[in-house]
């Protein structure tokens, strides 16, 4: 259609309809064949922060800056089908530059003689739905990190403050449990975020390898030594270096490293002269440093020098809280990755996850979820796609106090979302449910579940 500027229209609507769209909470506003703006209600101007004198006359597209304009209008398709659009998904941005996540319906405006006149749409703002879903995704979020577990809150709150630190710090953990990760998030937060993140792992070199790896060499300083070759804490520049597996290392090489965190210069073999260290060391381990320091393996100084800051990271066992957002997460990575349209995970393997103690910690379980990609071609993965480890004694496993457990856990997820699917309506979400209002009530209570104030008809809960 031609989009041509016109001098606005008188709103195709009677007095009573005036009155009603003026007191409803929804956005509504109308366009004539022009798709110049003719009406917009009170809500319209409250959700976008545009008086309805500004929006008036304006072509809809300039008014709303809306993800639906350029890639599929819904009031386009309904004006040139006929047909209604209902609770489509997209986002405007306010005339302060945010972005509102918006739910949209369309219809036809037709004149007396049932000719298109133009169309009419409403929105909803969707932004506190969007908060608490995203709440129920992961409780507290930084980065590409994400959790819903309380052992997780005391990190994420001192992560910012961390970051811009420019202490060492030390993360420890077991195997899996996603140290690298986190020294990633702390770097991308931090002044160093500019430069590279660079990553060693000292266990996995001698330390003849090690020693070149981190320091470089000088052409000459050893037979095949043909060409200068910068090591990694030179390749860091002014970024981060991630120091991984520090419990492995040997105790000469920890006498050279505690020079370069001390006196942040290093000295590449073959070398007669200092390098000034730029980067900021980040460390991590599985191992117990106390107790390694005990036993004499580990130096007591570098000890000290390395735990300026400290960050423990839970065993996924500690937080099961956290496996149906990891799973999901990897379910919509494979996905991406493999181009494949796997839909999620079916209760019964969820609850299989739930249960079990996870050794490998987020790595197992990306492992595992990686495998039923293999096992699962199409729609939600099954207990059948699970590896033999995890299914061998299912039923034992649904019995047992882990699985009474991650029931709990999965209950309260599917209460909280059937709740925000029908905008907090406690019957609605009965009903949705397929269980009686106060069993609903009932199982809130018992579950701990954080409700707002008012429920989708403006009842408080007193009213309960």
């Amino acid at each position: 259609m031609d989009k041509k500027s016109v001098k606005p229209k008188k709103p195709p609507v009677t007095s009573g309809t005036e009155a009603i769209l003026e007191s409803i909470s929804d956005g509504v506003f109308t366009v004539d064949l022009d798709w110049n703006v003719t009406w917009f209600n009170r809500a319209a101007e409250n959700i976008t922060g545009i008086p309805r004198l500004e929006a008036l006359g304006r072509k809809c597209c300039d008014v709303f800056r809306s993800s639906m304009c350029e890639t599929g209008c819904a009031l386009q398709k309904t004006i040139e089908t006929g047909k209604p659009v209902i609770g489509r998904s997209g986002y405007i941005i306010d005339i302060q530059g945010n972005r509102i996540p918006i739910s949209v319906s369309t219809a036809v405006l037709r004149n007396q003689q049932g000719e298109i006149i133009g169309g009419a749409e409403t929105f909803r703002d969707l932004s506190e739905i969007e908060g608490l879903r995203k709440e129920l995704e992961g409780r507290f979020s930084i980065g590409d990190l994400v959790s819903r577990s309380p052992l997780m809150e005391g990190i994420f709150e001192i992560m910012p403050a961390v970051a811009e630190s420019p202490s060492t710090v030390l993360i420890l953990g077991e195997t899996g449990t996603g140290k690298e990760l986190v020294a990633r998030t702390i770097h991308s937060l931090s002044p160093w975020s500019k430069g590279p993140f660079v990553a060693v792992n000292c266990g996995a070199l001698p330390d003849t390898l090690l020693e070149s790896e981190l320091f470089g060499y000088k052409a000459g300083a050893f037979t095949g030594a043909v060409k200068d070759k910068p090591g990694r804490l030179a390749l860091a520049g002014k970024g981060t270096i991630f120091l991984d597996e520090m419990g492995e290392i040997s105790q000469a090489m920890q006498v050279r490293l505690l020079r370069v965190i001390q006196e942040k210069v290093f000295e590449p073999l073959g070398s007669t002269g200092l390098q000034k260290l730029q980067a900021r060391i980040i460390a991590a381990t599985n191992r117990n440093l106390e107790e390694l320091v005990s036993q004499g393996v580990f130096r007591q100084d570098l000890y000290y020098r390395i735990n300026v800051v400290r960050l423990e990271i839970p065993p996924l066992r500690k937080r099961k809280e956290d496996i149906p957002l990891l799973a999901e997460s990897f379910i919509r990575r494979f996905n991406r990755l493999q181009n494949r349209n796997i839909k999620g995970i079916d209760p019964q393997a969820l609850s299989l996850l739930m249960a079990h103690q996870w050794p490998g910690n987020i790595r197992e379980l990306e492992n595992v979820i990686e495998r039923a990609f293999i096992m699962c071609r199409s729609g939600e993965i099954g207990i059948k796609h699970l590896p033999p480890d995890l299914t061998r004694h299912s039923e034992t496993l649904f019995n047992s106090p882990d699985m009474k457990s991650a029931r709990k856990i999965l209950e309260t997820r599917s209460i909280q979302e059937a709740i925000i699917r029908n905008n907090y309506s406690r019957q609605a979400a009965a009903a949705e449910l397929g269980i009686h209002k106060s069993t609903l009530f009932r199982k809130i209570k018992e579950l701990g579940i954080q409700m707002p104030e008012k429920d989708g008809r403006h009842k408080t809960q007193s009213d309960h």
